[in-house]
């Protein structure tokens, strides 16, 4: 699987001022290309690289810089297609779609420029770079970074690499193939995880990831924000942007351990993640004023990728299950009422009399779709009714009749 490594570099004055000077030159150029393919309306690499080489060369970029050039120009205008094609701006005569489309991909002074190894290339041992820039090729350009990155570059460096500006700061970002273990395809259970706000997941097993302190962070910063919004100066809207990156990574941080502790654990085990499919929650529900912005700021979405993507570098199956009712369902007797949860923290059935906290419930029953739903992926065709192989939707949704009840409860 691809991950990316970020190392910081840390150049003289000398030398930043020239790979200042390499990036305006090369997104000049990318912008003056831009412009050119949406007049002639041509857009492919190959068709760019027959009308636009010869003057990019011309701008002072070397042969292969200028090829870099051309392939970021056409590779955003295939990302904007594909997002016309998706309908993510619109339908056909949508007034975004259409303002989109009617003027060139515009590229800032300082966007990202990446670089082969033709163009660059690593001294391991040294802790330095040698790269291309317009006053010529600069060496001994010192970087630093994580020990673990560090490692993980030396080893498993494949592809390009992007410079980068950011906040005054030279970065470079390297593409890495990292070995995936092999699947585990017979697992002995599944580890069920809800999602929600108060608490960011709560397994099955009683693990309870709470997200209180992240609430309070983000209530302090939105005081904060509306400080500083109030102040309406350019200065003040610098601060703001400051603080939502700085917000954004306190989350990001957050959810990393929480979707580390998840995958070892499963990974210790022998068992899968089991998720619920939060996709499109947003338009699903129906909110008061209040809470629409806890909802906007929630970082779900995120902490499923994690987990996602670590698990399968760990080689542990996720499955993605119905989200239905998870939390109104009793899992030992199936029993499905809303007054079983006559509040947020706490479950109790009407029926049966089984009780525990709420969040740990809904994991229980995201674990059981997850049995039933690999029990019908895993069974082979021929033992599989039609009914049954019409998809894993289906399976997910079903219920276990005997269950065990929630431990602790």
């Amino acid at each position: 699987m691809k991950l990316v490594v970020q190392v910081k570099l840390l150049p003289t004055p000398e030398q930043a001022a020239a790979l200042d000077a390499t990036l305006r030159a090369c997104n000049e150029a990318a912008a003056w290309v831009s412009g050119k393919a949406h007049a002639l309306q041509v857009f492919g690499r190959t068709l760019l690289q027959q009308c636009a080489y010869a003057e990019v060369r011309a701008r002072g970029l070397s042969a292969q810089p200028s090829l870099h050039v051309l392939r970021k120009v056409a590779d955003a205008y295939t990302a904007l297609h594909a997002q016309v094609k998706a309908g993510l701006l619109g339908g056909e005569h949508s007034p975004r779609r259409a303002k989109a489309l009617a003027k060139p991909i515009e590229f800032r002074p300082h966007a990202a420029q990446p670089f082969d190894d033709r163009c660059l290339s690593w001294q391991m041992a040294d802790r330095t770079v040698s790269i291309w820039t317009v006053a010529g090729r600069m060496k001994n350009v010192a970087f630093t970074g994580e020990p673990e990155q560090l490692s993980r570059l030396a080893e498993h460096r494949q592809g390009e690499s992007d410079l980068v500006l950011r906040n005054g700061k030279w970065f470079l970002v390297a593409t890495c193939e990292i070995p995936e273990r092999p699947l585990n395809n017979n697992p002995s259970g599944f580890v069920g995880v809800d999602r929600g706000i108060v608490n960011l997941a709560t397994t099955s097993d009683g693990d309870n990831h709470q997200g209180r302190k992240l609430c309070v962070y983000r209530k302090r910063m939105a005081r904060q924000r509306a400080e500083i919004q109030a102040k309406g100066t350019k200065s003040a809207k610098r601060k703001l942007k400051e603080r939502s990156r700085r917000e954004a990574r306190h989350a990001s941080h957050t959810n990393h351990k929480i979707a580390k502790e998840i995958v070892a654990e499963a990974q210790r085990t022998g068992r899968g993640i089991a998720l619920e499919d939060l996709g499109g929650i947003r338009e699903r529900v129906r909110l008061r004023r209040p809470q629409r912005a806890t909802l906007s700021s929630w970082p779900f979405h995120q902490l499923g990728e994690y987990v996602a993507y670590k698990a399968q570098r760990a080689g542990v199956p996720v499955v993605v299950v119905d989200p239905a009712y998870t939390s109104q369902t009793c899992p030992r007797c199936g029993h499905v009422d809303k007054r079983n949860r006559s509040c947020r923290d706490w479950f109790a059935c009407m029926v049966c009399g089984l009780a525990g906290p709420a969040d740990h419930v809904a994991a229980v029953n995201v674990r059981q779709r997850a049995n039933a739903a690999w029990a019908f992926v895993s069974t082979p065709n021929a033992a599989v009714s039609p009914t049954c192989r019409r998809g894993q939707s289906r399976a997910a949704s079903q219920q276990l009749k005997h269950t065990a009840p929630v431990p602790g409860s």
